[in-house]
């Protein structure tokens, strides 16, 4: 069987204008808030990825209807039929998401019996917090192997203090908290324009929730969280990976969409490169004209507001052809240097130590066959195939899928040289009933 791979040839400026969908950080842990309701919800500019498939296959194995209608981006997902707290291996392992059930799962049945979650491999991501946490609450922790089961009569209100502000760490005690009798005080908490969204769907559901200064939530249990109707907001992370591509041949582009005042760390440093960006009203809105001759700059990542681990891969890329040296470093992710490798396949002078790179821009990168390992690392090879001579060859394709919302199509839009073949990048060659029957087989 021959693998699946993405061919992408030295692109000229890419030029035009992009509508964003929901973002995958928000919306893959709000789908799995609608457990702490017993009806009908709708979510609304919901992405089509791989991962939101494999959540929906995950609600629906616990007993929820979902319907997802593709053309509208819409999803209505049902939970009175909710009715188990088992969710199998397999499913599991398909993604690090899946471990967001947990949190409402213990809140609505006192139980939850999972596997370790899978995903990308770019680090041990421990659930360790996660675990400390809930027992803080007094859930009960069992491990057999690769398996784990939670248990509580009752979960109970406390003080939580987070040893480092996860946001996956954040987000499950968060909502287990609103259901749980009592004030519970999580400190140190992860605040994430994400995990904002995540509070702002779950107060509308009827949860109390207070954010106190610097990094504190509030949570006054209640009795019963309501179905909602809420639409997820925009991917900045989406936006961070178009503006980079536009970014590294030197063109124009417009996301009208795009949330700024969730993006100022990166659109600073794009600034800071020589590139002239423009911030529409209200924060809402981005528009970037390239410079042609990029400066090299160094940052480092770090929890919000700093500058976001998601993009460290695709600015890397872009600073492989920069005037200059910049030194990055990655303070989140152990593994997240990975893709390093591949770019140097492709000409990109890079010295790696530890968390720690060190760039030299070069004038030009070579067209290569390089494998994806993560979804950014994905995103960020594709870049450097943009902009390298000759032709690039990416295997690993799945990984993309997983994260976006067919971004080869959207790069063509905007005039770059990219093909793929096979699976879910070839939607526009399908129905939109076969595309749902492929994603649905893939989930």
């Amino acid at each position: 069987m021959i693998e699946d791979y993405i061919i992408v040839k030295h692109s000229p400026r890419l030029q035009g204008t992009v509508e964003l969908v929901g973002a995958k950080n928000a919306v893959l842990v709000i789908i799995a808030s609608l457990l702490l309701t017993d009806g009908k919800s709708f979510l609304s500019n919901v992405p089509i990825s791989d991962d939101v498939w494999q959540m929906i296959a995950l609600l629906r194995d616990l007993g929820a209807e979902v319907t997802f209608d593709i053309e509208r981006h819409t999803l209505e997902v049902d939970t009175r039929f909710v009715a188990k707290y088992s969710v199998r291996a397999e499913i599991m392992k398909k993604m690090r998401a899946s471990v967001l059930v947990m949190g409402p799962l213990l809140a609505r049945f006192g139980r939850a019996d999972i596997a370790m979650p899978g995903g990308c491999v770019i680090g041990a991501r421990p659930i360790d917090y996660h675990l400390a946490g809930f027992q803080k609450m007094g859930a009960e922790i069992a491990t057999e192997g690769e398996y784990l089961s939670a248990h509580a009569n009752a979960l109970h209100a406390t003080k939580i203090i987070l040893e480092y502000p996860s946001v996956g760490a954040t987000e499950n005690l968060l909502m287990a908290a609103t259901l749980t009798s009592g004030t519970t005080r999580i400190v140190n908490v992860a605040l994430e324009p994400e995990v904002l969204d995540l509070i702002t769907i779950l107060q509308k559901m009827g949860a109390h929730i207070v954010i106190e200064p610097p990094a504190t939530l509030l949570v006054e249990g209640v009795a019963q969280l309501y179905p909602v109707e809420h639409a997820v907001m925009y991917d900045r992370l989406e936006a961070g990976s178009l503006l980079l591509a536009v970014a590294i041949t030197g063109g124009e582009i417009n996301l009208p969409h795009a949330p700024a005042y969730a993006m100022e760390m990166f659109l600073i440093k794009l600034v800071e490169m020589g590139h002239k960006v423009n911030i529409g009203a209200n924060d809402i809105g981005v528009s970037l004209r390239a410079t042609q001759s990029p400066r090299a700059v160094s940052f480092k990542t770090a929890p919000y507001p700093g500058f976001p681990t998601d993009l460290q891969a695709p600015m890397l890329a872009a600073q492989c052809i920069a005037e200059g040296t910049s030194v990055i470093y990655e303070t989140v992710y152990e593994n997240r240097l990975v893709h390093i490798s591949e770019l140097q396949r492709m000409g990109a002078q890079i010295k790696v130590e530890y968390n720690k790179a060190t760039v030299m821009g070069v004038e030009t990168l070579y067209g290569s066959s390089v494998i994806a390992t993560d979804i950014r690392a994905s995103c960020a090879l594709v870049l450097a195939g943009l902009a390298a001579k000759g032709t690039t060859r990416m295997s690993g394709v799945h990984h993309l899928a997983r994260g976006y919302e067919q971004l080869p199509k959207k790069l063509q839009q905007l005039g770059a040289r990219i093909y793929y073949k096979k699976g879910i990048f070839a939607a526009d060659f399908k129905s939109k009933e076969q595309f749902s029957r492929d994603s649905r087989k893939s989930a």
